[in-house]
């Protein structure tokens, strides 16, 4: 596997290679960035373009793995997100279906053409419409998925708002597809302005734009997507190449695919290695969406994107953490005023309460098939992080922060106000600090 040590390490490493959807540990990385370097990068859109390429192997088209100098298996890479800008000048999603035959078990993974029956079939764009992408060998439309209802929306020049569009407007969109969305040289996915949906026109949305897609390389080869315990249990059982077993999806994955509308420019992502390395990718940024993703797609566009990467050494657990923006906190897990905090200490005073807690925000993520498994998962890490009961845990995450949900059907964030003790033993404390101000 190659480990980056026979190249020096750059202070900076520019990305513009994407992988065909598939994160394999044993593929070559880019870098080495140092302990410390930036990683800077022009991103594809995620979801529906690659779900419209059968060529591609997962449901995102992701920048490669950047290894990161002195990353080892059991530790952790701490992403500081410095900037995240939009440049797609316009997008194209909605609520999806799958029509039958047009895969092989899965459509986001294995999609195949019906009439020659090749899996990942090369293919190309004929006019627009849900018909455009044809199959290369035998010319038949190959559509592992349709748009049941949706939209296009443009952008304005400042990237603040966007407006979804008439069908007119659409089609026009449509015929230059690849300039408004902004598709990177490298990019290999057919851009989903191709369909022309427009079934909400006149619509007015915010721009809130944040990365889907942010962590590092699974222990093994993993279609991108599918790097997270709800979209991975897909794979369990699967008739094509990519199948595994349970125990395999808990001990490869690393959760990279969150959909987290907090993992935004200023927040802090702290990700699990599981390759030396560690193999820091990023992809899928969305222009906005709220908590949940419930239509299981929402605006994604190109962009830009800036990280400061820093190892974490002797990582206590399996999955990520993340320290939001103070304003993307749940009100309990917000660090308490100095007004707050003087009340409190006249009331412990009065009750003989010696000391106060010294408490920070942490946001711990937890991924299952479901949202209930993944709630129980997001307790566990957070409880093995902290050195916790579970009991205790579920104490503070109720009165002191938020169980939140990331994408239906199964990522969450355990939120809450943790001892900063606790976080120092296991060297999150400082970024608890940095971050709010502590």
């Amino acid at each position: 596997m190659p480990d980056g040590s026979n190249t020096p390490s750059r202070r900076s490493v520019v990305v513009s290679e994407f992988t065909n959807s598939v994160l394999d540990p044993d593929a070559p990385m880019l870098g080495p960035v140092e302990n410390g370097g930036t990683i800077i990068a022009n991103t594809a859109p995620g979801c529906w373009g690659p779900m419209i390429t059968p060529r591609l192997r997962g449901g995102h088209e992701v920048t490669k793995p950047v290894f990161v100098e002195g990353a080892e298996v059991g530790d952790a890479v701490a992403i500081r997100i410095r900037d995240i800008t939009v440049t797609s000048i316009a997008t194209a999603s909605g609520h999806d279906s799958s029509p039958e035959g047009f895969c092989l078990g899965d459509p986001y993974v294995a999609a195949r053409c019906p009439v020659c029956d090749t899996v990942w079939p090369e293919t190309h764009v004929d006019g627009i419409g849900q018909d455009a992408v044809k199959c290369d060998t035998c010319g038949n439309a190959v559509k592992p998925f349709e748009i049941v209802h949706g939209y296009t929306v443009t952008f304005d020049e400042t990237r603040a708002v966007g407006v979804t569009l008439p069908k007119v407007a659409a089609e026009e969109i449509a015929q230059d597809a690849n300039h408004y969305a902004a598709l990177p040289d490298q990019s290999r996915q057919h851009s989903i302005l191709t369909f022309a949906p427009s079934d909400m026109p006149g619509t007015l949305v915010r721009m809130r734009p944040f990365m889907g897609q942010l962590g590092t390389c699974p222990s093994m080869a993993m279609p991108d997507s599918h790097n997270a315990g709800d979209f991975g249990s897909f794979l369990v059982g699967a008739p094509h190449q990519y199948g595994i077993t349970p125990e395999q999806l808990a001990k490869h994955k690393t959760d990279g695919h969150m959909d987290i509308d907090a993992v935004r420019a200023g927040a802090i992502v702290v990700a699990p290695v599981k390759v030396r390395g560690a193999g820091v990718y990023l992809g899928d940024m969305h222009a906005g969406q709220g908590d949940g993703e419930i239509a299981g797609h929402t605006m994604d566009v190109a962009g830009s994107v800036t990280l400061q990467v820093e190892v974490v050494k002797n990582y206590p657990i399996d999955g990520p953490v993340l320290f939001p923006l103070e304003e993307d906190l749940p009100p309990m897990a917000r660090p308490f005023t100095a007004a707050e905090k003087a009340k409190g200490q006249r009331l412990a005073a009065r009750w003989g309460v010696k000391e106060l807690e010294a408490l920070a925000p942490v946001s711990v993520i937890g991924t299952a098939a479901n949202l209930n498994a993944a709630i129980e998962n997001g307790l566990e890490r957070a409880a093995k992080l902290l050195g916790m009961t579970l009991a205790e845990v579920r104490n503070r995450a109720t009165i002191n922060g938020a169980i939140e949900i990331g994408r239906a059907p199964g990522v969450i964030q355990v939120t809450f106000l943790a001892p900063l003790a606790r976080l120092d033993a296991v060297g999150l404390g400082d970024y608890a600090r940095e971050q709010y101000g502590l």
